[in-house]
């Protein structure tokens, strides 16, 4: 397929020429799209990772911790050190390994940007919606499509014949094909990786969660300590 310029300032020209832009367009996009995906997945494993070196050297000194073994994931990870520490503030009795976590918990204050989540979740949002965007695409192919046909029509050239409308149909109908083509393949991908998405998500509620409960708790327990004392 040929793409030249229009020269004029005809309508169904122009609209032919766009038309022409539409399937190429679709597929190039759909392309950084999926490298957009990639980009997302590699930013969630990387989060994930600092969560879990964290809450490893936060619960280092515990006595009673999860053992994991090797290549475990890494939420699952980040779960059993969560439930390490909600462990702890549950029995009064672990009076060292509370006094520990109230001592570590410069580690967590020092590292917050972990659980920083507003940008991810955002260009997880976008990498979703704008899914939708590519039927729609294929449709305003199709329409450009059949509006230059229509133009030639009007206009009376000599070009507007069966076999011209008929091609630029035949470009509409590929257009429409990119459109849903991508867009299922983008949705597969999507559905895959929203669920360690998701997770990410989960584990930063969690910890958030935990390091409220241990300030909370750990800082009572702290104060009634020298109270007493």
């Amino acid at each position: 397929m040929s793409f030249h310029i229009p020269q004029s300032g005809n309508v169904g020209e122009w609209l032919q020429f766009f038309s022409s832009l539409s399937t190429p367009v679709i597929a190039i996009v759909a392309i950084l799209h999926l490298f957009y995906f990639w980009f997302l997945r590699n930013w969630c494993a990387r989060d994930l990772r600092v969560i879990a070196e964290t809450l490893d050297d936060y619960t280092r000194g515990l006595k009673h911790r999860s053992v994991l073994e090797r290549g475990v994931a890494l939420t699952t990870q980040v779960d059993a050190f969560v439930q390490d520490v909600n462990d702890v503030l549950s029995d009064s009795s672990r009076s060292e390994d509370r006094s520990e976590c109230l001592q570590r918990m410069q580690i967590l204050d020092e590292k917050r940007r972990y659980l920083e989540s507003l940008s991810f979740e955002t260009a997880t949002h976008v990498a979703r919606t704008m899914i939708e965007a590519y039927p729609l695409s294929g449709v305003l192919g199709t329409v450009l499509a059949i509006g230059s046909a229509l133009q030639t029509d009007a206009s009376g050239q000599s070009a507007s014949t069966v076999n011209v409308v008929m091609e630029r149909f035949g470009d509409s109908i590929w257009s429409t094909f990119a459109g849903l083509f991508a867009a299922i393949v983008l949705m597969f991908i999507n559905s895959i990786l929203e669920v360690r998405f998701n997770r990410l998500t989960d584990s930063r509620r969690h910890v958030r969660e935990m390091v409220a409960r241990a300030k909370r708790e750990l800082g009572l327990a702290a104060q009634r300590s020298e109270g007493s004392s």
